[in-house]
């Protein structure tokens, strides 16, 4: 009889922030089960589908095992690691000295979120080698959130607990799905059904009832585009009424006659005509959130807002609406996210005031665009690459990202990546991206490196409602060896590999702060690494968390997490601050002027292109992760352009009707499938499916890129590039066009 070797261990899943415990079942050295970890005491056995398919993740058939290196003749064939790594540090020496350091990219996806160390040593890589192209997700999906703080500036007593709220108001989000912001990711369901029933007021605004609306008091329906409306609408309203926090404000804001002017076009009445929704339901929504309780609650936006152009206004009115009402964490009470893993830190009642967000750094050569607190746009990147001239990005490195999947303009995103002299990506299988690739690095699964929960606490800096919200922290070491016989690297040693090649001195930055660095709770950490050194992953986190609040070596004697004692209070104000939030940017505010100036009537009834296309998100996907694999599609490979029946019948379609999707830019082809949770007037769509741009056919096996239907340089907000990804006019015909 065969002797089976079964173990099960506590472990972290890192597929998205939230950074669940779970429990890892390891059978004869594969990885067989993942469920959720009972004993871990902020998740409580929650896990979401995506984490327990684990198994199914790394036991992938179509995995790569080996790295790959493109031959003459198209095809790809292994190749060692190590001579890989010779061969790209030789390649971009040759690139740098012929074009220079911005010759060479990088693009750092959301799959670097399981590997705290990749990212910060990718971004040392490139500093390394001089060059200031880095390029992140965020800039295609929320960069107004940093913009917007940027402008008000920050609340150092921080943000009010979601679990001692009054209300919230959620807009163009749905956490329970996408554990992002707002509901705390620590499983949100039974965080929000645990609040509503304390007696929580939940307001909900988004053209979808979704899993999160459904739970409202008030969910308002509008039509997509109008959440920046709407927000102005409730500041007017609350202004009118006097229901402000006039004592937060007079000491600690500025500009309050500004933005009292900015809103006073936008009425209930008015912003009801233009979002399609009652007055009555603005006015209910403005006043329950001013006066409801004991001022508990905040302002959440999601992707789905922020795609609709006016993002960094939306998130600035969101910061406004918060701060009018006085809804921050004042002295006595205690600290929402006190750190762990991060740095111990004094929170004070009192504002650090606004900062440089924009304008400055490296400029880009299309648009206008420069750096930001965001980040470099990454909408613009395709473009700095087809560009010709000095300056042209000749190289691009992709760690933890499927740019031909998420990049807006797919015809042109292609285009690009198929003029570079050297495409490198990190990447667990050939995606779409990896596909046009010269190299693709095959690198450790989750599961075959350590994890801790510090980057699911570092959250924190990118928005109000994300982060860890109490002192918790997590380790869990190596659980399964990689396959045998394969040849894998970590990302971040991938990095230093080719400095070492290079003879490079690379500074490996791990800062405790938002605003892109521009401000900070405590001193960077800074580890200098060159050719003489030798680490292992578990050393380096060591290093990263020299400074936590609880030592690395503690929160490792506790492997199914633990939520610590720590007795962190926000303090009083210093008696010299001078500081203020500021309330009145001239530069946003003056975007809200734009938006009252719109013409909505003739944008709703243009006839060609009467619908509106939404992104929604996916249970059982991280953006393109995983589409593929029978346990998470569950037979349905694609993402369904979902509309009401009413809509579908309208057209003379049923279920499963396949159809073309045209926006002002370029078509889709689609698998239409009903939905009653959503507008009549709504199409949504799954984002970065679909294959490359001559596989169109397969759409029933590969889904449909909705990329393809945006172009960057036609609609876009000036500061962070972000072009228009929701609120996509469309029509939308029977059959497949061509």
């Amino acid at each position: 009889m065969l002797s089976i070797t079964q173990s099960t261990s506590p472990g972290i899943c890192r597929i998205c922030s939230a950074h669940c415990g779970v429990l890892a079942t390891v059978t004869d050295g594969k990885l067989t089960k993942v469920t959720g970890d009972p004993d871990n005491p902020m998740f409580k056995g929650y896990t979401c589908a995506k984490g327990r398919a684990l198994p199914e993740i790394h036991n992938n058939p179509a995995r790569l095992l080996h790295s790959q290196k493109r031959q003459p003749d198209g095809t790809y064939a292994p190749v060692e690691s190590e001579r890989a790594m010779d061969e790209i540090a030789a390649l971009l020496r040759e690139l740098i000295d012929r074009h220079g350091p911005r010759s060479v990219a990088m693009y750092l996806g959301t799959n670097g979120l399981p590997y705290p160390a990749s990212p910060l040593m990718a971004n040392a890589f490139l500093r390394g080698i001089e060059s200031p192209m880095f390029f992140t997700a965020n800039t295609i999906d929320q960069p107004g959130k940093q913009i917007a703080l940027a402008a008000h500036g920050h609340w150092l007593g921080g943000d009010v607990n979601f679990n001692e709220a009054d209300s919230w108001l959620l807009v163009g989000t749905n956490p329970i799905v996408s554990k992002a912001i707002g509901i705390p990711g620590q499983n949100p369901a039974q965080r929000l059904k645990e609040a509503i029933g304390r007696g929580m007021k939940l307001i909900v605004i988004d053209p979808r009832r979704s899993q999160t609306a459904a739970r409202a008091a008030i969910h308002i329906q509008p039509r997509p585009g109008e959440d920046a409306s709407i927000l102005a609408a409730m500041i007017n309203l609350i202004i009118r009424e006097q229901l402000c926090d006039t004592e937060f404000l007079a000491q600690n804001v500025e500009g309050f006659d500004e933005l009292a002017e900015a809103v006073g076009g936008f009425t209930p009445e008015y912003v009801a005509e233009r979002a399609d929704v009652p007055a009555s339901q603005l006015i209910d929504a403005a006043r329950l959130f001013a006066t409801y309780g004991t001022r508990r609650g905040m302002v959440n936006c999601g992707t789905g807002a922020n795609f609709a152009m006016h993002g960094s206004l939306l998130e600035y009115l969101a910061l406004c609406l918060t701060t009018i009402c006085g809804r921050w964490q004042r002295a006595g009470e205690p600290v929402t996210r006190p750190n762990t893993l991060l740095p111990a830190y004094t929170a004070k009642a009192q504002p650090l005031p606004p900062y440089e967000g924009w304008d400055y750094g490296e400029r880009l050569r299309v648009r206008g665009l420069t750096d930001t607190v965001s980040g470099m746009p990454t909408a613009a990147l395709a473009d700095e690459i087809l560009l010709e001239g000095e300056g042209q990005v000749k190289a691009l490195i992709c760690i933890g990202g499927n740019p031909m999947a998420a990049w807006p303009d797919q015809r042109k995103t292609q285009r690009a990546m198929e003029k570079l002299e050297l495409l490198v990506t990190l990447d667990t299988e050939m995606s779409l991206t990896s596909r046009l690739a010269h190299y693709v690095i095959a690198p450790k699964m989750q599961m075959e490196t350590p994890a801790m929960t510090q980057g699911s606490e570092l959250i924190k800096y990118y928005a109000a409602g994300t982060g860890i919200p109490a002192a918790y922290a997590q380790y869990a070491p190596r659980l399964v060896e990689p396959p045998p016989g394969s040849d894998l690297v970590e990302e971040w040693q991938f990095f230093l590999g080719l400095a070492k090649r290079m003879n490079l001195t690379l500074f490996f930055v791990n800062f405790f702060g938002g605003g892109g660095g521009r401000y900070m709770e405590s001193p960077p950490i800074v580890l200098t690494m060159d050719a003489d050194t030798d680490l292992t992953t578990e050393e380096l986190f060591a290093e990263m968390c020299a400074t936590a609040r609880i030592p690395l070596d503690e929160v490792a004697r506790h492997p199914h997490g633990k939520i610590f004692d720590v007795d962190a209070v926000v303090q009083e104000r210093d008696p010299d601050c001078m500081a203020r939030l500021d309330i009145g940017n001239e530069y946003l505010l003056g975007d809200l002027a734009v938006v009252l100036a719109e013409d909505f009537r003739s944008a709703r009834d243009d006839a060609a292109f009467p619908y509106r296309l939404i992104p929604r998100r996916h249970p059982n996907f991280m953006n393109s992760s995983g589409t593929n694999l029978a346990g998470l599609n569950r037979g349905k490979p694609y993402n369904p352009a979902y509309m009401h029946p009413d809509s579908i019948a309208a057209l003379g379609a049923q279920l499963g009707t396949a159809v073309t999707i045209t926006s002002p830019h370029d078509s889709i082809p689609a698998v239409l499938e009903p939905d009653d949770t959503l507008r009549r007037d709504v199409i949504a769509m799954h984002h970065a499916f679909g294959g490359l741009v001559a596989e169109d056919a397969e759409f029933r096996h590969r889904g449909s890129n909705v990329g393809r239907l945006v172009p960057t340089d036609i609609e876009y907000d000036a500061i962070t590039g972000l072009p228009r990804q929701g609120n996509i006019p469309v029509r939308v015909t029977a059959g497949i066009a061509g």
